[in-house]
């Protein structure tokens, strides 16, 4: 069967990223009820849907492919958005794994800017690249979504190309279309680099937290 994806809690200052079950639900269901308006491109369940999309999430999960987690804010104790690895690939005729995607990702609006989406890619990709020992980490999103690239790009992920109608779309009115895909990578030489950057920013928005300002980029 190959490589099964089993994601541990990964635990930072700001968020705790925990294996998604349903006692998330009544969280979930109130993060995604926010303002909506920044989803554009992705889909998030509503409230009514938090239900279905876990058991979805946890079917995925049973197939060995996908590692779904709740995005937990330490400060409150509450699960403000949803993450996964996915996807695993292994070397051919072997269980070793070389590369994972990351995806599935949303946070409520609240917690958008804050620094939680920042400790949480540096806590999927060190435990990627540092445990796992993964030879490349991939992110994609709609290639029509600038939010998301720009989010991604941030990172420290490099962008590789687009992939014409590569996946279904998860934009409004488009049900049964597909979308172009925008692909971005890091690879592991990149990673010492890319996690010192990533340390670094997450250190300016803890500061910034603790002074006040403005966090609203990512």
């Amino acid at each position: 069967m190959g490589f099964i994806l089993d994601g541990p809690v990964l635990e930072g200052a700001l968020v705790r990223l925990e294996p998604l079950g349903h006692h998330h639900a009544p969280d979930l269901a109130e993060a995604a009820e926010e303002d909506r308006a920044s989803y554009g491109f992705t889909w998030v369940p509503t409230a009514a849907e938090v239900g279905p999309y876990i058991d979805a999430q946890l079917a995925r999960a049973g197939t060995g492919r996908l590692a779904p987690y709740a995005q937990v804010d330490r400060a409150s104790g509450r699960a403000v958005g949803a993450t996964a690895y996915w996807e695993p690939r292994c070397r051919p005729d072997t269980d070793e794994l070389y590369a994972v995607e990351v995806g599935f990702t949303w946070l409520a609006h609240s917690a958008q800017g804050g620094g939680l989406n920042t400790e949480s890619k540096l806590l999927l990709f060190r435990h990627a690249f540092e445990v796992w020992e993964v030879s490349r980490v991939d992110l994609k999103t709609d290639a029509r979504n600038s939010r998301s690239r720009a989010a991604i790009a941030a990172v420290g992920a490099q962008f590789e190309g687009v992939l014409r109608s590569w996946s279904r779309s998860w934009a409004p009115g488009e049900d049964g279309l597909l979308r172009d895909a925008a692909i971005f990578s890091i690879i592991a030489p990149e990673w010492p680099q890319c996690r010192v950057r990533l340390e670094k920013r997450l250190e300016q928005r803890m500061a910034a937290r603790t002074s006040g300002a403005d966090t609203s980029q990512q």
